[in-house]
């Protein structure tokens, strides 16, 4: 397996839509591993296809995330949610792509979702939580959304000057 380099904030990549997996080949499931490994590596409890370059429709995620849990990876291709709940639910998110910055987003606190498998069977699933919240936020990711899009202007604007600052330095590196 192979650690990949996560792309980060400002990157127009992050902000392109991504095309829908075709089909599931062998080299789709090298791909899901290599971003398994990566979100373990960062760490995170999730990983989209365009944050590591790759432009299609592609999530890995693990909530299950206190030392003592057994990982629960799972991994959606063409992911879409089918139902939201009324009830929503605020968490305090971040993302790889924008390290060290934390932000409430709100959300549906629930949601159904359906997806391809690496089967190649389509699977359903109500999430809600933590893994409510992830799977969201990465199917964001394939619509070329990002957690600071919902943030005042204001804030988004400061979080992209300290990433921009962030790249610049690491570029001097």
């Amino acid at each position: 397996m192979t650690v990949k380099n996560i792309l980060l904030h400002p990157d127009p990549r992050l902000k392109k839509v991504a095309t829908p997996v075709a089909s599931v080949s062998d080299e789709l499931r090298r791909l899901a591993d290599d971003m398994l490994e990566t979100m373990y590596q960062a760490p995170g409890i999730g990983l989209a296809a365009p944050q590591v370059a790759v432009m299609e429709r592609l999530i890995v995620m693990d909530c299950a995330k206190d030392d003592d849990a057994t990982p629960e990876p799972m991994v959606l291709i063409n992911p879409e949610v089918v139902w939201t709940s009324e009830e929503r639910s605020v968490y305090d998110e971040g993302c790889l792509s924008i390290p060290e910055h934390y932000a409430e987003v709100e959300r549906p606190a629930e949601v159904e979702v359906s997806w391809l498998g690496l089967d190649g069977q389509v699977k359903r699933e109500r999430f809600d939580g933590l893994w409510a919240t992830c799977v969201q936020h990465e199917i964001d990711h394939l619509d070329g959304t990002l957690f600071i899009d919902y943030l005042k202007p204001l804030k988004r604007q400061m979080i992209t000057r300290k990433m921009q600052k962030l790249k610049r330095e690491m570029a001097r590196g």
